[in-house]
């Protein structure tokens, strides 16, 4: 007995000395090396940069992790019982440890020799370890965890910590957090799931690797069910509840990131500018949105009429043959294979053929979907020989396909269910629309697609506008003695230049001359050498002064008379912003995309300020006003008058952390005036003319009578181009090739640009009233000669109205059946005009 008292007592002594060391380690050496849960309270994930509409929709997404935040109160319930099930079914009752768990970990651990081996761990714990802790196996890095987890149980709630918890965790596949999971595995939001699904996905937290439901489906299935029945043993479930979600099959695939709008081009725009322009040093983590200008339903509209007009283009220029040929032998698992691996390009999918008869072919499509598509539907089909040549029309289907043939096809617009035989369009477009009153950008499409060539066209491509120029030259002559009515001779000129090889002699696309025009006439007409001559008399230099504030780049206009071609390089952007000034009364705007940006906590960092159109006003109101009345902001905070204000005084320079939010913007910069509200009006008219009685008069298919703008062509139909308006959108559309070549003989503005236009258009101004301009102050409409431009006879019932401005009214009155005119008449010589 004497024996066992001193053994207990020595052995009680040794507990106590031990535990007296291991209290002095824990508070001496331990806890002040701890990290400081106060740290949790304002914890940080790394969370992508999210590009949005104006609207509200998803454009694109940067950064490595996939990770979309969400509040407990956005969880559904039977998620948060399928993950206490799996993790930490005592949660609610202990706290921070749970003692159990932590003696099943211990005796693991003394098994395996002294090393951690995992389990036992908290939810808790787990939060420690990931927001606090290295992931380091051993027994320091428990024992830490351990304390933590007893403190962080003091400082934040049930609720926050779960919150944390799942919004963390990797789950596979790129995604952090559950939202990101469920949108990765099932392409839903966690909201939408049903049981068996929040039960697979709580079952990732042990082993995303492991127990994937895409790579190892039956590993994950197992683990379901096993959280499943963890969930009846715990009442969450009843057992036909249970029963019906462990018959449920494995549904999981994978589901990358799908924008809510096509906008990629713009998406690039953003994440280039924010790099470029903002100090913003996490960007890809720091949960910033972007919300652009782009509208999202004219962004769609936008996309698919460039998409359809490119295949309309392709058609009529003939098949280039199938993608590849893979052979006959070709087994449908090989072929499932190789298009699955194959990238979707826009409308167009790719397919392999399976098989095949006299009327129709069986097709592989990605992840083991079939269709067919018919002979009778191929009647396009003719081999392209050059681009103004095609060959004969194939007899049987067998002309043009075969087994193993790789193809593009497309869904038919009117019904999903039938298919089309297509291919990649060689030839390229581009559209932009403008909100002309500030310049925002409310649609951008700078390619058929994204992923298959990223060369933005409207905002990077270099193209000679054509004819799309020339209202800059003719607006250039009105600001200065010529007028609607002027008379300039439509006649063959000849300029001989010592730095050219050979005599220039521009022609009329018709190839005929009309002799003396009325200035707007030849406009409307798109006459090439009325538009030489104006430029002559006006000066190169002037006209490019005047176009210089439109927004052309002065360095890309040519100081030569082939600039009333067009024959500057320009991108489609710049050609847009100068429509915005005749759709806007003659204002100059700046175009801009980014409308705001907002950190993780939605507070404002960035407010743009566009310079807006305000004919009668000293500012403008902002329409929705940040609402920060409740947030004291320093002086420092003001947003500042500049298009991309640059954030230092927003971001702390040394983490890139927010410190500041932005002030509301009470007031906008006016956009100031760079026509004669007159010349504009009479500028607008002649665009309209374009319309009812020029070259796009297919525009009047839409039914509305205050459409304005004007088709482009270049030589050997190299670019095709239409820009117009109506008083609350401008847009411009091209089509060319990247390589300049031609785009066919028939192929011009109006023909190959107009019907993208008018695509989209259809769609855009389906809900804008019509808006009719008043006529400005000191202006007269007078009848006049169609002939001399002279005030017309009294009586002559061939007269027509004109507009001018009041000083610049004709006073002579023309003779009856008269040809002679002193009004400005240049060069009326029938003989080819020498110009040396």
């Amino acid at each position: 007995m004497s024996l066992i008292r001193r053994l207990f007592k020595w052995g009680l002594i040794t507990g106590i000395v031990c535990t007296l060391v291991i209290a002095a380690v824990t508070l001496f050496y331990l806890m002040p090396r701890l990290p400081d849960v106060n740290s949790l309270r304002d914890y940080h994930l790394q969370t992508p940069l999210r590009v949005m509409s104006r609207d509200g929709k998803l454009i694109s997404e940067f950064g490595e992790q996939r990770r979309i935040p969400l509040r407990i109160d956005q969880v559904p319930q039977h998620y948060i019982n399928a993950l206490l099930s799996a993790e930490d079914e005592n949660f609610y009752h202990h706290y921070g440890v749970d003692p159990k768990g932590l003696l099943r970990a211990a005796v693991r651990m003394v098994q395996a020799g002294g090393r951690i081996q995992g389990g036992g761990s908290t939810i808790t714990m787990q939060v420690a370890r990931n927001y606090l802790l290295t992931l380091d196996q051993t027994f320091i890095r428990k024992f830490n965890e351990i304390l933590l987890s007893f403190q962080i149980e003091q400082q934040l709630s049930k609720q926050q910590i779960l919150e944390m918890y799942f919004n963390k965790m990797f789950m596979g596949h790129r995604a952090y957090g559950i939202e990101a999971a469920s949108q990765v595995y099932y392409g839903r939001s966690i909201s939408e799931l049903e049981l068996p699904q929040f039960a697979m996905l709580a079952g990732l937290y042990k082993a995303p690797s492991r127990y994937n439901p895409i790579s190892n489906p039956k590993r994950s299935r197992e683990r379901r069910n096993w959280i499943l029945g963890r969930m009846l043993k715990l009442e969450y479930i009843d057992e036909e509840q249970y029963q019906a979600a462990i018959a449920t099959p494995v549904i999981a695939r994978f589901h990358s990131l799908k924008p809510e709008t096509s906008a990629s081009y713009v998406a690039e725009m953003v994440r280039q500018e924010l790099f470029d322009t903002f100090p913003i040093k996490d960007v890809y983590t720091g949960g910033y949105r972007v919300y652009t200008t782009i509208d999202s339903k004219l962004q769609d509209a936008a996309q698919l009429a460039v998409q359809k007009g490119l295949l309309a283009y392709d058609r009529r220029h003939g098949y280039r043959g199938v993608e590849k040929s893979h052979g006959v032998d070709l087994s449908v698992e090989e072929a499932s294979r190789l298009v699955n691996r194959t990238s979707i390009l826009g409308p167009l999918h790719p397919a392999i053929v399976i098989q095949m008869n006299q009327e129709s072919a069986e097709l592989m499509l990605r992840y083991g979907q079939t269709a067919t598509i018919q002979f009778s539907d191929m009647s396009w089909i003719r081999p392209r020989i050059s681009i103004d040549h095609l060959g004969n029309k194939p007899e049987k289907i067998s002309d043009i396909l075969s087994i193993g043939d790789q193809i593009r096809v497309r869904r038919a617009y009117s019904d999903p269910n039938i298919w089309y035989l297509s291919q990649v369009p060689d030839a390229q477009g581009a559209l932009i629309a403008l909100d002309p009153k500030d310049g925002a950008m409310i649609a951008l499409v700078g390619g058929f697609e994204y992923l298959h060539n990223k060369f933005n066209r409207a905002t990077q491509a270099l193209r000679q506008p054509g004819s799309n120029f020339k209202p800059i030259i003719y607006s250039a002559a009105l600001e200065q003695n010529f007028t609607a009515a002027t008379l300039i001779n439509d006649a063959p000129v000849v300029f001989n230049d010592a730095s050219l090889e050979d005599s220039w002699r521009p022609e009329n696309y018709s190839g005929k001359f009309f002799g003396p025009t009325r200035l707007r006439k030849a406009l409307y007409k798109s006459r090439n050498l009325v538009s030489i001559r104006i430029l002559r008399e006006i000066g190169v230099k002037s006209a490019i002064d005047y176009a210089s504030r439109f927004g052309f780049n002065p360095k890309q206009l040519p100081r030569n008379l082939s600039l009333a071609l067009g024959s500057a390089s320009v991108p489609p952007i710049d050609v847009a912003t100068a429509y915005a000034t005749f759709a806007n009364q003659g204002y100059q705007v700046q175009p801009y995309f980014i409308e705001r940006i907002e950190d993780s906590f939605g507070r404002v960092l960035y407010q743009a300020q566009p310079t807006t159109v305000c004919a009668n006003c000293d500012y403008v109101r902002q329409k929705d006003e940040v609402d920060l009345a409740q947030t004291e902001l320093p002086d420092t905070a003001v947003v500042r008058n500049s298009a991309m204000v640059a954030l230092d005084e927003a971001l702390d320079q040394e983490n890139g952390q927010i410190n500041t939010p932005v002030r509301p913007i009470t007031h906008l910069p006016i956009a100031p005036r760079i026509m004669d509200e007159r010349v504009n009006y009479i500028m607008h008219t002649i665009l309209q003319d374009v319309v009812k009685k020029g070259t796009a008069r297919k525009a009047q298919k839409l039914g509305r009578s205050d459409l304005a703008g004007k088709t482009g062509t270049t030589n050997d139909q190299k670019d095709a181009w239409f820009s117009g308006y109506v008083d609350a959108m401008v847009a411009t559309t091209w089509v060319g090739f990247d390589q300049p070549k031609t785009l066919g003989r028939n192929e011009f503005g109006s023909t190959a640009a107009l019907p993208i236009w008018l695509d989209f258009m259809e769609i855009a101004l389906k809900d804008v009233p019509e808006f009719h301009r008043e006529q400005p102050d000191r202006m007269v409409t007078v009848k006049i000669d169609e002939q001399t431009g002279d005030l017309a006879p009294a009586g002559d019932p061939t007269a027509l109205e004109e507009i001018f401005r009041e000083e610049r009214k004709p006073v002579q009155r023309a003779q009856p059946k008269s040809n002679s005119s002193q009004t400005k008449n240049l060069g009326q010589s029938a003989a080819p005009e020498q110009v040396f």
